[in-house]
């Protein structure tokens, strides 16, 4: 029954190789993904959350918020890694739908961090704070069919 079973569900009659067990042992389940999806969202809400507070600290305020920002930001995508896996997750941000958005929205991740530890421009990398809101959205509604197509005939008919 096991082999029928194999063999109907596309892998072969023969019993299955040392790295299909280990592929096997290390997936989680669906309710430790979704339990693993919730802590890295959560830690990612805090962050940000966390960084808004340490914005009003005189002279490093804006250089803290910047950072804690950035890392609420990155653990909220790495979130959803959990849901659709490392390797799915990585390969639906670079399809060409998204790439524009994934590479603006990683582009301000990263320009964010060096305006706050390298060039130490707290104006910048407030900048790029703004910057990183607007290129989150994008990137999160373009999961959303026709939601990008109807935020731009949104702001068209709002500007015009």
């Amino acid at each position: 029954m096991d082999k029928l079973k194999r063999v109907l569900s596309g892998r072969d009659a023969e019993e299955p190789s040392g790295l299909a067990e280990v592929i096997d042992a290390t997936s989680l389940g669906w309710g430790t993904r979704v339990k693993g999806f919730i802590a890295c969202f959560a830690i990612g809400c805090l962050c940000s959350i966390l960084g808004s507070c340490l914005l009003w600290i005189p002279k490093k305020g804006l250089v803290l918020f910047a950072v804690f920002y950035t890392l609420g930001n990155i653990a909220s995508i790495g979130s959803t890694m959990f849901l659709m896996g490392p390797v799915k997750q990585l390969k639906r941000m670079f399809e060409p739908t998204r790439l524009i958005a994934t590479i603006v929205m990683l582009l301000c991740l990263i320009l964010t961090l060096c305006s706050a530890f390298w060039w130490r421009k707290t104006g910048l990398a407030l900048l790029f704070c703004i910057l990183q809101v607007f290129a989150m959205a994008w990137y999160s509604i373009s999961f959303i069919p026709y939601a990008r197509d109807a935020v731009k005939k949104c702001v068209s008919v709002c500007l015009s």
